[in-house]
């Protein structure tokens, strides 16, 4: 073979080779197109699934075997049909996130003075969500940062303490290392060789069990902590007065329902502890806006379409609609209309009297 017959055969050889590669991965691209559509297929699939399943599990649950956790034996008075219609003013995801940016401020983790907030409310102005609403979805992106920062933050708690020693307050530390005061606090502690049971203890007891200068690093960080504090106490108590709203609510359209109490003494003394325990598992064939209501629960916060609080919440409400189907969640101050959740009803305070958790306006 000569020269030039040796060069066209390695020409056609090239040649060859690239167009089998070139097939090769246009098979392959074809093959992840189809792929990745299988996978958008099969997660539409599984939502529509775990929808029509709760909404049948919702309005089955009166006549199924054994009853559903929570009934009584005898439901009296008898389940009857009621209908509400519940108007709902939801966020639009490009809005969520283009605010995102406009209320959290790196190393501040504490509430936001006078000034602070006003400066907030100016800021959401253009994109017509409310300062209340600023600052609901604030609290949720300081969670997440502090669940997803934990780690990275452990890390660093030997550095915490030997500038702790040096004499760098907590609060000093929280600004220049953008973590939450308390949880660098818990950190120094750490550091130091303390057991969890201990931080536990010193901290329910700071001038008992801590020095006076732990103590006072400890009530200062508290002050400038919104989100890892140990005292609850005033989130608690707003939280009860916007069920007490949902429930006023709930009265006025005749609804019978169970209370969350109820259902916790019910089975503390049945199960040992509790079970699930919705804020108002509904004792009536009820639908909201066309769709089976089994229970409702209050959450006194704006519903952020954030990866943590999507997560919490979706396993809390899982529990149940595995166990009675179809609910819904009602918002203080919104959601994002982004949030989905297969199972459940995202409603608001639109339509609810919401006074008493405003008594001086």
């Amino acid at each position: 073979m000569n020269r030039s017959n040796r060069e066209d055969n390695n020409r056609q050889s090239n040649n060859g080779n690239r167009e089998q590669t070139r097939g090769r991965s246009r098979r392959q691209r074809g093959r992840r197109r189809h792929s990745s559509t299988n996978k958008g297929g099969n997660k539409g699939e599984k939502f529509s699934e775990r929808l029509n399943e709760a909404r049948e599990k919702a309005k089955t649950r009166f006549s199924t075997s054994p009853m559903p956790l929570g009934f009584p034996s005898i439901i009296e008075p008898k389940p009857v049909d009621i209908s509400i219609n519940w108007p709902t003013k939801p966020i639009r995801q490009n809005v969520e996130r283009k605010v995102c940016d406009l209320v959290t401020i790196p190393g501040e983790w504490g509430f936001l003075d006078d000034d602070a907030v006003e400066i907030i409310a100016k800021r959401l102005e253009p994109h017509k969500m409310t300062v209340e609403q600023g600052l609901s979805l604030r609290k949720a992106l300081m969670q997440e940062k502090a669940v997803y920062g934990h780690h990275k933050m452990m890390a660093r708690a030997n550095t915490f303490r030997k500038r702790y020693d040096e004499g760098e307050t907590v609060l000093q530390l929280s600004r220049r290392f953008d973590f939450p005061p308390v949880a660098i606090f818990r950190a120094i502690l750490t550091s130091r060789g303390w057991s969890k049971v201990k931080i536990r203890d010193s901290l329910r007891q700071p001038d008992r069990k801590m020095s006076k200068r732990d103590a006072r690093e400890f009530r200062e960080a508290e002050e400038k902590d919104r989100v890892t504090n140990v005292d609850q106490g005033d989130t608690a108590i707003k939280a009860d007065l916007f069920e007490v709203v949902v429930g006023n609510y709930l009265d006025q359209h005749g609804v019978n329902y169970r209370r969350q109490e109820d259902l916790l003494k019910e089975q503390q003394k049945e199960h040992g502890r509790p079970l699930n325990t919705p804020d108002f598992l509904i004792m009536d064939n009820l639908e909201i806006n066309g769709e089976p209501i089994a229970w409702i629960d209050a959450k006194n916060f704006y519903g952020a379409n954030l990866s943590f609080t999507k997560k919490k919440t979706k396993k809390q409400m899982n529990r149940y609609i595995d166990e009675w189907g179809f609910g819904a969640i009602v918002y203080r101050h919104s959601f994002c209309d982004a949030l989905n959740i297969p199972g459940v009803l995202k409603l608001d305070q639109a339509p609810l009297d919401i006074s008493i958790m405003n008594p001086d306006s």
